[in-house]
């Protein structure tokens, strides 16, 4: 898991993603092919990012905030997101179960909490933003979230008083490097 600030083009981050799978798959950037394809229309200039080493299929997610990018890499399924606490302050509340609303207290930094961890158990899923992010429950004290009747693990992080970065990578263990 890397923290950066974005390229002046979205192929710089392309080259950030390589370089950080090439990093946890101790191998040289050539054996990493890596890319975007949308799931519904297969065009490749938007969608879920992928990765391969030698031709093997890596984990890997990647998040934009204004000012940072996050980019996450493991064996399996993940999903990272980063976002900025002031922006999601001002998010409508209809995107918050009723618990999330409850245990926040109005704390924005905790409603940022559970909006991150939404979008990263929906991009851990495969599905982002396609599956109502109301169908995520997230509790920011357990660390957790509940989604379509399974609880899985949380790793949230707050690297600046304005970020919060959650990454769902089903129980694995999550180190953060700044980039």
């Amino acid at each position: 898991m890397s923290l950066r600030a974005p390229g002046a083009h979205p192929s710089v981050d392309r080259e950030a993603l390589v370089a950080a799978v090439a990093t946890v798959a101790a191998v040289d950037t050539v054996a990493v092919r890596a890319g975007r394809v949308c799931q519904h229309c297969g065009a490749t200039d938007h969608g879920r990012p992928w990765a391969t080493v030698h031709g093997e299929p890596v984990g890997v997610s990647l998040s934009r905030a204004p000012g940072t990018v996050a980019l996450a890499v493991g064996p399996g399924p993940l999903g990272v997101d980063v976002e900025r606490v002031s922006r999601v302050a001002a998010a409508p509340l209809d995107v918050f179960t009723a618990g999330e609303v409850a245990r926040a207290a109005g704390d924005p930094a905790v409603l940022a909490a559970c909006w991150a961890g939404k979008e990263a158990v929906l991009k851990r899923d495969g599905r982002g933003l396609r599956v109502d992010p109301a169908s995520v429950d997230v509790d920011v004290l357990a660390a957790q979230a509940t989604f379509e009747g399974s609880v899985q693990p949380l790793v949230i992080l707050h690297p600046e008083p304005d970020l919060v970065l959650v990454v769902a990578a089903g129980g694995a263990a999550v180190s953060v490097q700044a980039g």
